[in-house]
């Protein structure tokens, strides 16, 4: 699985590029069809002002998980958290009938 990752409004570092590159990788064990997923990380005005936003390719379906926290790493679990349980739906719904 490729994962591109974006940051917008500043520049990430190593660290955290690690950081997504090991949370995301794990969504490939739910679904054998993930190729590329795309994670944006960006800063907003608000309190919690880090966005993360994943965007995953399956058959027949793009899924879209955006979250927002105080930090990108809960940020990050949270929405890789919440696309586990999205592709996990979508295999049992379409798959396994």
């Amino acid at each position: 699985m490729e994962i591109r990752v974006q940051s917008l409004k500043f520049d990430a570092d190593q660290k955290l590029l690690a950081y997504v590159d090991k949370k995301v990788s794990k969504l490939a064990k739910f679904f054998d069809g993930v190729d590329v997923t795309e994670v944006t990380l960006s800063l907003l005005q608000e309190p919690d002002n880090k966005a993360v936003k994943i965007q995953t390719h399956i058959p027949g379906e793009e899924l879209i998980i955006e979250r927002n926290a105080h930090t990108f790493e809960e940020a990050i679990t949270e929405a890789v958290d919440a696309m586990k349980e999205k592709i996990v739906r979508i295999k049992e719904k379409k798959f396994e009938k």
